[in-house]
């Protein structure tokens, strides 16, 4: 596939593309990670594009406000809105869901989770973090900052829901632009699910397995602070699981993509 080159982006020698958007005056980040992945860093949330000549797979979709975002991306690697087949979600938390309604509204493609997140996508029930676990982040500047951005991020948009989420099948996931193995990875949330593309041998681990995040102090392979996730025992089994994985990138869905030896131990960091 050809890459556009707009005048005023920065093309880097390890494919990463940096820009300013149209709807805000910041740096948006795109990192080509293999032949056909792309990972975008949003508002302090990454989304991945997946081209394979025959059309775009969505993996996560940002907070809402990152919507133009979204879509500006997939145009700068070269395709059309139209183009998009399906979205992959990992999990139905507000910063990975917010651009989905824009993209199935303009494309009508379809969108895959786990069979449990289904429910959670539908907002049947909801897991995430609560009102008073927020206030609680005031207390440092890291934690304002997080606070502030998030806020902005989901402004008008707290009841946001994906009514068409359905569940994976195995034979549809492998069939998509890209081709893909799902992982349940339960923790996070009760259906959260991460995505093998044997292909390139990229794992795209949502939020079951992160490298760093606004409130974390480490950096690397760990999970998310106790707060965020639904049951820490189970996000801790399901981030060791992801770790024996056959993926040599990591894709997560906070922090940098990262480099892995899949024959060597994962080191993952997680708060007790």
């Amino acid at each position: 596939m050809e890459r556009r080159r707009p005048c005023g982006r920065r093309w880097r020698a390890n494919g990463a593309v940096e820009h300013l958007t149209e709807r805000e005056d910041r740096v948006l980040k795109i990192d080509q990670v293999s032949d056909s992945v792309y990972v975008v860093a949003g508002t302090n949330v990454n989304w991945a594009l997946i081209s394979d000549g025959s059309g775009v797979t969505v993996v996560d979709a940002g907070y809402p406000a990152d919507t133009g975002a979204v879509l500006g991306s997939i145009r700068e690697i070269g395709h059309e809105i139209a183009d998009v087949a399906a979205i992959l979600l990992t999990h139905a938390h507000l910063d990975h869901i917010g651009a989905i309604a824009t993209l199935v509204e303009q494309t009508g493609a379809p969108v895959y989770t786990g069979a449990e997140e289904v429910r959670h996508a539908k907002r049947e029930y909801l897991q995430q973090i609560t009102p008073a676990e927020m206030v609680r982040q005031l207390g440092n500047r890291a934690g304002r900052r997080w606070v502030r951005q998030t806020a902005l991020a989901v402004a008008g948009h707290l009841r946001t829901r994906v009514p068409s989420a359905t569940a994976t099948q195995d034979a549809v996931l492998a069939a998509l632009p890209g081709g893909f193995v799902a992982v349940p990875t339960p923790g996070h949330t009760s259906g959260h699910t991460a995505y093998l593309m044997p292909s390139e041998s990229v794992l795209f681990s949502g939020d079951a397995l992160v490298t760093a995040h606004p409130l974390s102090r480490h950096a690397g392979a760990q999970l998310l602070p106790p707060f965020f996730n639904h049951d820490e025992d189970e996000t801790l089994g399901s981030a060791q699981l992801l770790a024996t994985q056959p993926a040599r990138t990591i894709v997560p869905g906070h922090g940098p993509a990262a480099s892995h030896d899949p024959d060597q131990p994962l080191r993952i960091f997680h708060q007790h």
